[in-house]
C-alpha cells in the first residue's frame, strides 16, 4: 500500500464493513450506515500514519479492476498489531484474504506478541483462529448515562505531549509495548485525560464524540477514576467499547451508570494475556 492507495483503501474498508453490519445486524438494532465524512477523514488520516511508520506492514490486493482487498499492520517494539483487514464483499471466498493477512503478519515475524480487534464475522474469526490467535469475546456498553451515581472526580487533569513517556510505560505494563509514534497522532485527534498520583497512574483518550478511545492504568482504582471522568464530561448517550473479561472494573462503572451491556467481536491475542487495566482501541489497540 502507498499513500496514494489510501483513499481507495478507505472505500474498500467501508464497503466491507457496511456489508458486514448489514449481514450481522441484530433484530431491533440500528440501521447500518456508511461512514460519515468526519469518520472517513479520520480513517484516512490514521491509515496514512500507519503507511508512513510501517510501509512493510500495509498491503493491497489488486487485479485488472483495481484494489479488491487491503490489510494494514504495524510493529511497536515487541508487539505486532493488525489495524485493518478487508476484502470487497463480492470478492470474498476467492483466495484473496489469506495472502493479504500472511503478508501483513510477515511484517511482525520478529515480534513475540500479536494483537488484533475482530468483528463478529464468523468467517473472520475462523481465519484468525487458524492464524494462531486466541479469541477473547468483547463486550460494549451503550445507552443514556444516569448521572446520579457519578462521583466527584479528582486527581484527573488534561494531558499533553509531556505525558508520552508516562503513557508508554503504562502501555508496556499492560500490553508489553508502548504506542510510541501513535501518541503523536492520537494527541492531534483526541482529548487526553491523565491521572498521576502516588497511588497510581493512568490515561484515557476521548475521541471526537467524547467516547473512550483508549484507556490504560497501573491499577483498577485509577482506571475507574478515569472512566468516571470520561462519562462525566461525555455526551448523554455514551458508548464504552472493547471491554474484555479481564477488565471487570468497566462492568462496575457501566452498570452503575445504567448502561446496557452487549457482546460484539473478539480481541485476538498471540503470546500475551488480555491487557488490564486496559480498554483497547479497535485499530491502534
Amino acid at each position: 500500500m502507498t499513500l496514494e492507495d489510501v483513499p481507495e483503501a478507505e472505500r474498500i474498508s467501508d464497503e466491507g464493513f457496511f456489508e458486514l453490519d448489514t449481514r450481522m445486524r441484530r433484530l431491533g438494532g440500528p440501521e447500518p450506515a456508511r461512514r460519515t465524512d468526519a469518520h472517513r477523514s479520520s480513517w484516512i488520516r490514521r491509515t496514512c500514519h500507519i503507511v508512513r511508520t510501517d510501509p512493510g506492514g500495509c498491503w493491497v490486493a489488486e487485479d485488472e479492476t483495481g484494489i479488491v482487498g487491503i490489510a494494514t499492520s504495524y510493529r511497536r517494539e515487541v508487539l505486532w498489531c493488525l489495524a485493518t483487514y478487508a476484502v470487497l464483499p463480492h470478492r470474498q471466498g476467492q483466495g484473496i484474504g489469506k495472502p493479504l493477512l500472511a503478508a501483513a503478519m510477515n511484517h511482525g515475524r520478529a515480534c513475540t506478541r500479536r494483537m488484533l480487534s475482530a468483528s463478529s464475522d464468523p468467517k473472520a474469526a475462523r481465519v484468525y483462529h487458524q492464524a494462531g490467535f486466541e479469541l477473547h469475546p468483547q463486550m460494549y456498553f451503550t445507552g443514556t448515562v444516569d448521572r446520579s451515581p457519578i462521583p466527584v472526580v479528582e486527581k484527573v487533569r488534561e494531558g499533553t505531549a509531556a505525558d508520552v513517556e508516562l503513557m508508554d510505560s503504562l502501555d508496556r505494563a499492560a500490553r508489553g509495548a508502548g504506542h510510541g509514534p501513535d501518541h503523536e497522532l492520537m494527541l492531534s485527534m483526541w482529548r487526553l485525560l491523565v491521572s498521576d498520583t502516588t497511588t497510581g497512574s493512568g490515561y484515557a483518550y476521548l475521541d471526537e464524540r467524547g467516547r473512550v478511545a483508549l484507556l490504560a492504568a497501573s491499577n483498577r482504582r485509577t482506571a475507574t477514576r478515569l472512566l468516571w471522568a470520561a462519562l462525566a464530561e461525555g455526551p448523554e448517550v455514551a458508548t464504552i467499547g472493547h471491554v474484555t473479561a479481564a477488565n471487570p472494573w468497566v462492568l462496575d462503572v457501566g452498570f452503575a451508570a445504567r448502561l446496557e451491556l452487549h457482546t460484539e467481536g473478539y480481541l485476538g491475542l498471540h503470546g500475551m494475556k488480555p491487557p488490564a487495566p486496559y480498554v483497547h482501541n479497535g485499530a491502534l489497540l
